[in-house]
């Protein structure tokens, strides 16, 4: 048998791959309500598409460990991490050198604008959100440019969170408060999967559900039981504020 040699520049190159190309055991599919974004006493700024629409927004998939790592566990590129958070929940900023490139989602920016849009006053430009997000969380996921946006978009579209908790007599509302059960379990019903919530509180204090953290396998082709469980910072009553 022959032994083919790499060059070092080749053999550079693979390792950089193997190093950036994490390990993980499930993505995070994090949807948020604009109006508990926006009822907060920090507020919010909308896009220069305009409003959006009056629908939970995509914030992110992120991959994510089923068991957070310790310092014995993960990589040296890793240690740095794991020193200020102490333990190492999920993978991040795996490939600094492949920023989001707008030719590669062409096709996807209606359906981007309309269900990912930004709602932070630091710019008014919905692809600097998404590039962010493709930085931090998008390049450990395994997929590419295309395939990462394009994964989010059809979850969010298979299952929409806000005509199910419509469905289920949950309708945004300044004055009505619901059970956190009752969402949960809507939710449940609806896609057929447990997810997770997570709450913020609005201008005046009160518990507001801020985000619905769906499950998705690692493969990125279907929804699962989230297998962690989450706090979220929710009480057992909490409001959908109007947008």
């Amino acid at each position: 048998m022959k032994i083919v040699a790499l060059s070092p520049v080749l053999l550079l190159l693979c390792l950089v791959a193997v190093s950036s190309a994490e390990e993980f055991d499930f993505f995070y599919l994090v949807q948020q309500w604009p109006g508990s974004f926006c009822d907060t006493k920090k507020g919010c700024c909308f896009p220069d598409t305009g409003k959006p629409a009056t629908d939970f927004g995509i914030h992110g998939m992120w991959p994510n460990y089923a068991k957070c790592k310790t310092r014995g566990e993960v990589g040296a590129g890793a240690l740095e991490m794991v020193t200020k958070r102490k333990k190492k929940c999920w993978p991040e900023f795996c490939n600094n050198g492949e920023p989001l490139k707008i030719a590669a989602i062409t096709d996807l920016l209606k359906g981007l604008d309309a269900n990912w849009p930004t709602l932070a006053c630091k710019s008014g430009k919905s692809f600097e959100f998404w590039s962010y997000e493709w930085k931090k969380h998008g390049t450990c996921s395994g997929l590419d440019q295309h395939g990462y946006f394009s994964a989010a978009l059809g979850f969010k579209a298979q299952h929409n969170l806000t005509a199910i908790l419509a469905g289920a007599g949950i309708a945004p509302s300044d004055e009505k408060t619901y059970f956190l059960s009752s969402i949960r379990d809507a939710i449940k019903e609806g896609t057929g999967f447990t997810a997770n919530l997570e709450c913020n509180r609005g201008a005046a204090g009160e518990t507001q559900l801020f985000q619905v953290y769906q499950c998705v396998d690692r493969a990125g082709e279907k929804l699962i039981d989230c297998p962690l469980p989450m706090t979220g910072n929710c009480k057992d009553r909490v409001q959908l504020p109007a947008f």
